[in-house]
């Protein structure tokens, strides 16, 4: 089965039906011989805040080395979102294979009268992959209630109630208190129900069984928010019987503070996990489309209030800002209360209306009369992007744009900061074939057009109605422009351009006329026809040349060379009189099985070495993981960090930040390098990419701008040989970012396959030094400097030879 099969096998299931009750799920499960059993399972029920309450959760149990699983709703671009192992999305491999397996079962079900629906499908889906894959712990949230919620088929060993308001009621009873009570039906058996629940909705939970109770005050574990840390983070401290923590959150607002008690509860609960460990996991627990800030000039946020109590805490959130006049950008679904939704909602000064691409969202006019009263300055645009893009236009720096009413408005709002033109070397017919192949373009059809696929060609994901908007928009130029076969309206779908450069720019002209909502895709087009820049970095101009510097008596290739002081800085004026452009000083081996470094150590080891060599006419880099590291370098002399970890250290953005310094991020599964941990990519190119992408967007909120940010694919980080060559080969895609591109191959295991070990790889080194800088890298990171510097100046010279 294809993939797309699949997906649209899943698509058509029905969304609901008047059954109630686990008994479904619980055969379908049966069916597969209840893989789910043996699995711990912790449930997150409540009105508002169970999503980010198990994001938190799930964070804080992988800081303490557990395989996690995490099951959410809705998602914002690809229902796989829902579904992951330590944060990475089920496979694509995994669906099919399931599909396969269940639609027998779902055909008889529905035979029987008993036809399950779409949510409880993906529960067992979940359900299945979490059982397969032995997790230690799987964090489940649940999606309507409790009682009768296709989660509810497994039996918890840990369970919250986040909180309590009307919503449902012709499901789950037309009172606080009513609600209350199908809610507390997830109570574990051997543990007391945590929940930061107040008032009627507490007595009617506390009726039912023992509970722990979270919250500002009065609470059995007292969480409560202290002082804004920057825009993007605030502190919080929580305190139970004999426990505390006190850290910074990235999810802002005292509901966020209560529910980061109620994670770190069941933390304790589930796994007995220490303090430092819980103040960890809490940092990193980023929860895209809750209360997102984008930008600060102007003021961009995003939040999925879906409710009139979210709206009411969103309104509260908004006031802490300094700003001029408030944009907002507004859609709903048909059944919210879209009065009191705008009657919540902070005091603004321009409407803009939208409909996202979703059957029970709201039209602009029915939205229209709940704002009657609250502006004279309304518009009303049918798609969420040329809303967006309105309201941007409109807002001087000083303003504020918030987009909120719905999970699905943000869903495809983030788009415009997020989708990535990922170029493609499509130079044969072949090489075009299995492009379109890879983005479920039908074969038939994919033959036919692949020799109008050898051109420039980029891939991309869009909603729908937009990716139908392109494929006009580039016809009506002469490009060609296909869209995946996958029928999913409301979530991303692969799109393929492909055109000479005369055609994009005439589609990036044509876009910015006519077509506001995909105005931001002309952005990164722009690139194709634009190549222009002042050069302020050694890699701006041409690709540089990193030396590595490692003052370590433990790594791979030459741990304990240059572990005096002396001996490094020697070892650094000798790389830079053979052609280093940079100097990379690291203090700490991430190889299989390094010893770890505390940070006085690693700063004993560094320091020294970089106030030595500071005086030299190039930039020096700092390798380390650890902010506190790249803090103490940078005041030593350092200008750039290089952090493997990708941001694993949530300071280390904003240490960057606050010395203005161009950083390194890496894609890294495990820092150090865990052998034993494999993982699945789909497409590891396309996968390290969108997951880059995703750290490059917190770097830029913290103040970076995205030529300080370099992007490092992470050859050996989690990706075996083969992986690693693809990366290199498609080097050019990760151009999709926008950043600068580092390629770290020297004297890698990868070379193991050409059978050379790691005293004898500096042919295979150079010869990828060569392949890397064609294919366009801003730096590659080596440790014998000559050679590889001459392999970059022969490129150089054919590539000038060439023009």
């Amino acid at each position: 089965m294809e993939y797309h099969e699949a997906v649209n096998y899943l698509e058509s299931l029905d969304r609901s039906r008047p059954k109630l009750g686990t008994e479904t799920t619980a055969r379908m499960l049966s069916t597969l011989e209840s893989p789910h059993e043996g699995v711990d399972y912790v449930q997150i029920a409540g009105s508002n805040g169970k999503g980010s309450t198990a994001r938190m959760l799930e964070c804080v149990l992988r800081s303490a080395d557990l395989d996690v699983g995490l099951y959410t709703s809705p998602d914002l671009n690809d229902f796989r979102e829902r579904i992951r192992i330590n944060g990475r999305k089920i496979p694509k491999a995994r669906v099919c294979s399931f599909v396969e397996e269940i639609k027998p079962c779902v055909s008889r079900l529905r035979a029987s009268g008993d036809a399950p629906t779409y949510f409880e499908v993906l529960t067992v889906l979940a359900l299945r992959y979490f059982g397969t894959k032995d997790v230690d712990v799987a964090v489940l949230e649940v999606g309507i209630g409790g009682q009768y919620d296709a989660t509810s088929v497994v039996n918890p060993v840990a369970s919250a109630v986040t909180s309590v308001s009307l919503e449902h009621t012709g499901i789950l009873g037309e009172s606080i208190e009513e609600i209350a009570y199908d809610k507390a039906q997830v109570t574990p058996a051997e543990r007391p129900l945590v929940t930061g629940a107040d008032d009627r909705a507490l007595d009617a939970i506390q009726t039912e069984t023992e509970v722990v109770t979270v919250g500002e005050c009065e609470a059995d574990v007292l969480s409560w928010e202290g002082d804004m840390t920057s825009p993007v983070e605030t502190s919080v401290s929580i305190s139970g019987p004999d426990w505390d923590v006190t850290t910074n959150l990235p999810l802002i607002g005292q509901h966020q503070a209560t529910n980061a008690g109620i994670a770190a509860t069941l933390a304790r609960q589930t796994a007995d996990v220490e303090t430092s460990t819980i103040e960890r996991g809490l940092r990193r627990a980023h929860w895209p489309g809750r209360f997102e800030v984008m930008s600060t000039d102007p003021l961009v946020i995003l939040d999925g209030a879906h409710n009139p109590a979210a709206c009411a805490t969103l309104a509260d959130l908004v006031d802490r800002y300094e700003f001029d006049d408030i944009h907002l950008v507004f859609g709903a679904m048909k059944e919210k209360d879209h009065v009191e939704m705008a009657a919540a909602l902070p005091d603004l000064d321009v409407l803009h209306l939208c409909r996202p691409n979703v059957d029970r969202a709201a039209s602009p006019e029915t939205l229209a009369g709940a704002f009657d009263e609250r502006t004279t300055h309304a518009d009303s645009d049918s798609a969420v992007l040329d809303s967006v893009e309105r309201a941007l236009n409109s807002a001087s720096d000083d303003d504020c744009v918030l987009i909120t009413g719905s999970l699905y408005v943000v869903a495809e709002a983030r788009d415009r900061w997020t989708q990535h033109q990922i170029p493609k070397r499509t130079d044969t017919p072949a090489a075009a074939r299995s492009m379109l192949s890879d983005v479920h373009v039908p074969g038939n059809f994919a033959e036919r057009v692949a020799r109008d696929t050898v051109s420039r060609t980029f891939k991309t994901h869009l909603r729908k109605e937009q990716a139908e908007r392109l494929k006009q928009t580039m016809q009506s130029i002469g490009g060609t422009c296909l869209i995946s076969e996958i029928d999913a309206t409301s979530r991303h779908v692969s799109v393929v351009l492909s055109g000479t450069v005369a055609q994009y720019e005439r589609l990036v002209d044509t876009i910015e006329d006519c077509e506001p909502g995909l105005s931001y895709i002309t952005h990164q087009l722009h690139d194709v026809t634009d190549d222009d820049g002042a050069d302020q970095y050694p890699w701006d101009a041409d690709t540089a040349i990193m030396g590595i510097l490692n003052v370590t008596p433990d790594s791979f290739y030459d741990g304990g060379r240059y572990d005096r002081s002396d001996d490094a800085v020697r070892r650094a004026r000798e790389m830079i009189s053979t052609g280093a452009d940079i100097v990379d000083v690291g203090g700490e081996s991430t190889r299989p099985g390094a010893d770890p470094v505390t940070v006085d150590e690693e700063i004993e080891r560094v320091v020294p070495v970089i106030e030595r060599i500071s005086d030299a006419d190039i930039p020096i880099s700092v390798d380390t993981r650890k902010a506190a590291v790249a803090d103490a370098a940078l005041e030593a002399g350092a200008d750039i960090i290089n952090d493997v970890s990708g941001l694993a250290d949530p300071d280390m953005r904003f240490v960057a930040a606050d010395h203005d310094a161009p950083v390194v991020v890496m894609h890294s599964v495990d820092t150090p390098v865990d052998p034993d941990h494999s993982v699945t990519y789909d497409d590891v190119v396309e996968d390290v990419v969108h997951e880059l992408g995703e750290r490059v967007l917190l770097a830029e909120r913290a103040g970076l701008d995205r030529d300080q940010i370099i992007v490092d694919p992470g050859l050996g980080f989690g990706k075996s040989t083969d992986e690693c060559f693809e990366l290199v080969d498609r080097l050019e895609e990760l151009r999709a970012l926008g950043c600068p591109i580092m390629v770290g191959h020297s004297r890698k295991s990868m070379f193991e396959r050409i059978e050379r070990d790691a005293s004898d790889r500096l042919q295979p080194t150079v010869a990828v030094t060569t392949m890397a800088a064609e294919r366009g890298a801003d730096i590659v990171r080596v440790h014998d400097v000559a050679a590889n510097a001459a392999a970059v100046r022969a490129v150089r010279e054919t590539n000038e030879a060439s023009r």
